[in-house]
């Protein structure tokens, strides 16, 4: 009895072991289904990050669309494009700037839409000298006339 006990006890315990192996494993590298998109992605939030760090408003209004949806975890929902371009103006705008972390772009294809972009990013103050840390963003751009424009944005910290 004791023996069977023992085998028992030893194969849940080499069975968890292989589960919690399992359980930790990496996620795939990421590849651009398309890379035409990707570089255009990539190229609009260069566009974005620029107009954001040298307070380009008309530059912002163009990528923003009317349809704007902005979900920020700290400070909750915006739908407004108009309340969003006036806040990047008060609150950003000469204060704060932007920092992409090179190569952490993931795009991804949304049928007869656009596009989801998902990255880390941080925000500096312009006068903090400590480091801030990254966080994910996630900006879903719809493609329509020829433009991209930002109609969704998940901001988290």
């Amino acid at each position: 009895m004791k023996i069977i006990t023992t085998f028992f006890l030893f194969a849940f315990v080499f069975s968890g072991t292989t589960v919690s192996a399992q359980g930790q494993q990496q996620a795939p590298p990421y590849k651009p289904e398309s890379k035409e998109l990707y570089d255009s992605i990539v190229h609009m939030d260069s566009v974005w990050e620029d107009s954001y760090n040298n307070c380009r408003l008309d530059v912002q209004e163009q990528i923003i669309s009317d349809d704007l949806e902005f979900y920020h975890d700290r400070s909750g929902v915006m739908k407004s494009k108009k309340a969003l371009i006036e806040a990047l103006k008060n609150n950003i705008c000469g204060k704060v700037t932007r920092e992409l972390l090179k190569g952490s772009i993931e795009v991804y294809p949304i049928k007869n839409y656009g596009a989801v972009e998902m990255g880390y990013h941080r925000f500096r103050n312009k006068n903090d000298t400590g480091d801030s840390q990254y966080a994910r963003f996630i900006h879903i751009w719809h493609h329509e006339n020829g433009q991209w424009k930002i109609t969704r944005v998940i901001s988290l910290h």
